[in-house]
């Protein structure tokens, strides 16, 4: 009996305890955000990420009657932002903005990172994606995808191209394309995919991969020549451009970025930002000017999220390993 009595006051005490938890949960996502919000980049101004972050921090800032601080932290293939973000306090007032390989293929690259994607960090959606595409300078004389290769085979290890850093969507693109072209070229990272551009169109390098975002003002303003996007067909922004799947059949590289938490962020919290963010994409206005990016809105849930991040550990896994792209 006395027992039974113990067990009962106990599941009493628990189902109590539970309820504060899940009320205290419900409250702060209900005033969410009370003030600013700090977002973090693991890259520096310039870049495809960046341009994305001050769209998100506009739009968010006005609909929550909060600021919304982009904070970039470039360096370490990303180690420095996710691991800022990993050791912050989980309250949803710090958010990590990463590219898709920053998350999905750095933790194969970089086995001794200060975090781990996985384990310190819960998705909360992927805001968009894009293709990226190949460009070199117009002095540069490969006019097509298979221009490019060749002059590749002709000249093994000299043909270099620039990326927003090591395990970065521009790097693992250039590497994708490489591996499948069947060419050797070497990789001059930067710090982010501004700067990767700046050194095309000054010719510290042959070419890079750069995300649309990026370039096609470059392409547009002919200071870039487009031979290539990386999607399997043709993008509105640059509908003259061909695809490397035109040259390579069967190619795609398609990148990536996403709103992530520290782990223990109240999910009340985290499923807030997401509803929000979901309804900001679905604004007419904030379709339009990722439409003008060459971005495609996403916004899904986190365990779809959850998912792709999965998959694509994956597949990213065996593309490195393959690469030999493993930073000790």
């Amino acid at each position: 009996m006395h027992c039974a009595i113990t067990i009962r006051r106990f599941s009493v005490a628990l189902v109590s305890t539970l309820a504060v938890l899940l009320g205290m949960s419900f409250t702060a996502a209900q005033s969410y955000p009370a003030k600013p919000v700090r977002v973090v980049l693991p890259f520096s101004p310039g870049g495809a990420t960046d341009i994305l972050a001050r769209i998100v921090r506009q739009v968010l800032s006005e609909a929550w009657g909060q600021p919304v601080i982009v904070d970039n932290r470039p360096g370490a293939g990303g180690a420095i932002a996710g691991s800022l973000v990993a050791r912050a306090n989980p309250d949803g007032y710090t958010l990590y903005m990463p590219s898709g390989t920053i998350i999905t293929a750095n933790p194969h690259i970089y086995p001794k990172l200060p975090y781990n994607p996985e384990k310190d960090l819960v998705p909360i959606t992927n805001l968009a994606s894009s293709p990226q595409v190949i460009v070199v300078q117009p002095g540069v004389a490969a006019r097509t995808v298979k221009d490019l290769i060749a002059m590749a085979k002709a000249r093994p290890k000299t043909i270099t191209f620039s990326s927003a850093g090591v395990g970065s969507q521009t790097h693992l693109a250039s590497e994708s394309f490489a591996f499948a072209a069947g060419i050797d070229v070497m990789h001059v990272p930067y710090k982010s995919g501004g700067l990767a551009a700046t050194a095309v169109l000054s010719g510290e390098v042959n070419f890079t991969t750069a995300n649309v975002p990026v370039a096609v003002g470059h392409i547009n303003q002919g200071r870039m020549r487009a031979l290539a996007v990386t999607s399997r067909k043709r993008i509105s922004q640059l509908p003259d451009v061909p695809t490397v799947d035109d040259t390579i059949p069967g190619f795609e590289n398609l990148g990536w970025w996403a709103l992530m938490a520290p782990t223990g962020t109240p999910k009340a919290v985290t499923e807030k930002i997401q509803r929000d963010v979901v309804k900001m994409l679905q604004s007419p206005e904030v379709r339009a000017h990722l439409d003008q990016l060459g971005m495609d809105p996403i916004g899904n849930s986190p365990a779809d999220f959850a998912k792709q991040l999965r998959q694509e550990s994956g597949q990213w896994a065996k593309i490195v390993r393959e690469r030999g792209l493993q930073v000790n």
